[in-house]
């Protein structure tokens, strides 16, 4: 892969630069300083990391420069963090329909900035193990809910090409997905929790095509490899973790093209995760795909509740990329 060049970088950066500057808009008072809530929903540099508190959630991303998300993660009033250390939505297995490229995301050299705009643009460029730049952008959205823009740029064309996002969570026992009971379309739509009975891991995918694509092979290269379960298909890509302990409410959603299956442990197992794989694309050298992500955190938040947030954010008008 050497033959990667500066003018390939170059051109990652300038297909980058719409993308980089569409985030959150910050109101600025007459002294050019931030204001108001637009102040609370932004980044600010924190040692190597980005420090954040947004009224309801605090913490940092990429503490000591490390790329594993958020972690520590606070919500407001309760003392313990909500994260463990490989973070809350954070880049882990890289994979496509012959090659996993490293252990992770975590493993792999980058960079990250504040932008103008208060989000965080953390880049990881192509090299001799990797055909691929990748770029993660995060903003918030509102007080409680974070937006995850994931963008790869092949070097080469690459097949099935699919980003792993975790999120690993302190406490949050309980796990549910919202799939539907059984392949029939009549079937309403329910919050299926994850239970030990139906196997350690399991995903739900999109569909029969999202089967074949996880059975392709990806999962048995080392290290770690994992059998999945293959549960029920999603009804959408929306699940959720709850502490019943605290009342709080960890929840994770995409939209059914960025998404392709959706992954957890069964409820109490010590992981306490919840993965995305997104995109499971062909790449085309040097055209941009994105993924998009949204995390919300809060109290006591009920199942329909969850569901109507979702529809708000499905139904929204979709991301310029």
């Amino acid at each position: 892969m050497t033959g990667f060049t500066c003018c390939n970088r170059r051109s990652f950066l300038r297909q980058f630069g719409a993308l980089c500057c569409g985030g959150i808009g910050l109101s600025l008072n007459v002294r050019g300083e931030t204001s108001g809530e637009e102040a609370r929903l932004a980044f600010r540099p924190e040692g190597d990391g980005f420090a954040f508190d947004t009224g309801l959630l605090r913490g940092t991303l990429r503490q000591q420069g490390r790329p594993i998300g958020m972690a520590p993660l606070y919500y407001k009033d309760f003392s313990s963090d909500l994260s463990q250390p490989y973070g809350v939505c954070s880049h882990y297995r890289l994979l496509d329909a012959e090659t996993r490229y490293g252990v992770a995301a975590w493993d792999w050299s980058g960079t990250a900035e504040l932008l103008s705009d208060g989000s965080v643009k953390a880049l990881w460029t192509r090299d001799e193990t990797h055909p691929f730049d990748l770029q993660a952008h995060y903003r918030w959205h509102a007080p409680d809910v974070l937006e995850v823009l994931t963008t790869v740029v092949a070097a080469k064309p690459l097949q099935k090409f699919e980003v792993f996002l975790a999120s690993y969570f302190n406490g949050f026992a309980d796990s549910f997905v919202w799939a539907r009971p059984s392949p029939a379309a009549s079937r309403e739509a329910t919050f299926m929790k994850a239970e030990q009975k139906n196997g350690v891991w399991q995903m739900f995918p999109r569909d029969e095509l999202a089967i074949k694509l996880i059975q392709d092979g990806r999962w048995s290269r080392p290290p770690h490899p994992v059998n999945w379960a293959i549960m029920p298909f999603f009804a959408a890509p929306l699940a959720m973790r709850r502490d019943a302990e605290t009342g709080l409410v960890a929840v994770v959603m995409s939209r059914p093209e960025d998404c392709f299956a959706v992954a957890t442990p069964y409820s109490g197992e010590g992981h306490r995760s919840l993965y995305f794989s997104l995109l499971g694309r062909d790449l085309e050298p040097e055209r941009p795909v994105t993924a998009e992500v949204r995390l919300i955190i809060g109290h006591a938040l009920i199942d329909e509740v969850i569901v109507d947030r979702y529809r708000q954010y499905a139904g929204g008008e979709k991301r310029n990329a």
